[in-house]
Order: structure tokens, then C-alpha cells, then sequence
């Protein structure tokens, strides 16, 4: 109504219940953290497709090409977290090494050359695996490898998708 075009993300976050969707949200960006994965199985470069999508020009592009591996993120969160949490813990273990994983930092700050929590919801373990029980299982080994006072974390990711094979 407004002649304004709209260029990039949208996201739906949708619920199914008894078989039903139900929109929760919509955003103008990718969810966090289902954008971890994502950014984790592309093959693609994500920036070109921005180009593509702010030049109009994303027709003329290739599909985006995917890694043939499943991927899996598990948030460490302080414990606390939706409602009151620590703040300022040191975390321990940043500078392991970690094949086929990545740590995406979001509660985070450095101080005096040190990484500490400085919110609810801290670090996105995200990893790859040959199968998403291969992936569920080394992202949790990483997890294990990474530590705070008030560290949290679910342990049951990825178990709902592991029903469904």
C-alpha cells in the first residue's frame, strides 16, 4: 500500500498443534537459533544471495547448494535464564579446537582478555554430523568441553528429530 518493496528474510515461527499450524511470530530476519544450522550445512555463499536479493537479481542465480550432513545447535544458557541469571562468569574451554562445529558467541563479552557471560542465552554449540544422531552427539561433546559456574543446557536437542526417521 506503501510502494515500499520488502527485500530479504522473513521468517514465520510456527507451532503445530494436533496437526494444526499457529503462527507465533513473524520476524525480518533469520530465528536464533535456527539460523546456526542453516549457516552451518550452506555451501552456498549466504552474501551473494543478500546481493541477489537486494539487486532483484535472484532469479538469474543457482539454487543454494547444501553440505549432504545434518546439523544441530544447543544453546548454553545461565542458569536462571529467562528470568534472573549471573552475569560476568568466566567461560573456560573457547579455545579448544572443534572439527566440524562452531561456537557462535550471543551473551558474551571480553573483559580483560577474558570471555565472560554477560547474558541469558550465552553460546550456540552448533555442529555437523554424517546423521543427525552423529551431529545430536558430537555437538553435546562439545558442549562438555566448554564450561562456567552457571552454565545450563537442555539435553534433550534433537530427540523429537530422531523419532521422526
Amino acid at each position: 500500500n506503501e510502494g515500499i518493496t520488502f527485500k530479504g528474510f522473513l521468517y514465520a515461527g510456527i507451532m503445530l498443534k494436533d496437526g494444526e499450524p499457529y503462527v507465533l511470530e513473524y520476524n525480518v530476519r533469520m530465528g536464533d537459533p535456527e539460523c546456526q544450522p542453516i549457516l552451518m550445512r550452506m555451501d552456498s555463499d549466504l552474501f551473494e544471495y543478500l546481493v541477489g536479493s537486494v539487486e532483484g537479481t535472484l532469479e538469474n542465480m543457482p539454487l543454494i547448494s547444501w553440505k549432504n550432513k545434518s546439523a544441530v545447535c544447543i544453546v548454553l544458557a545461565s542458569k536462571g535464564y529467562p528470568e534472573s541469571y549471573p552475569k560476568g562468569e568466566e567461560i573456560f574451554g573457547l579455545g579448544n579446537a572443534f572439527d566440524d562445529a562452531y561456537i557462535f558467541h550471543a551473551g558474551t563479552k571480553e573483559l580483560d582478555k577474558k570471555i565472560i557471560t554477560n547474558g541469558g542465552r550465552v553460546l550456540g554449540v552448533t555442529a555437523l554430523g554424517d546423521t543427525l544422531e552423529a551431529a545430536i552427539k558430537h555437538a553435546y561433546d562439545v558442549t562438555e568441553k566448554i564450561s562456567w559456574e552457571n552454565k545450563y543446557l537442555r539435553t534433550d536437542i534433537g530427540k523429537k528429530g530422531l523419532s521422526h526417521l
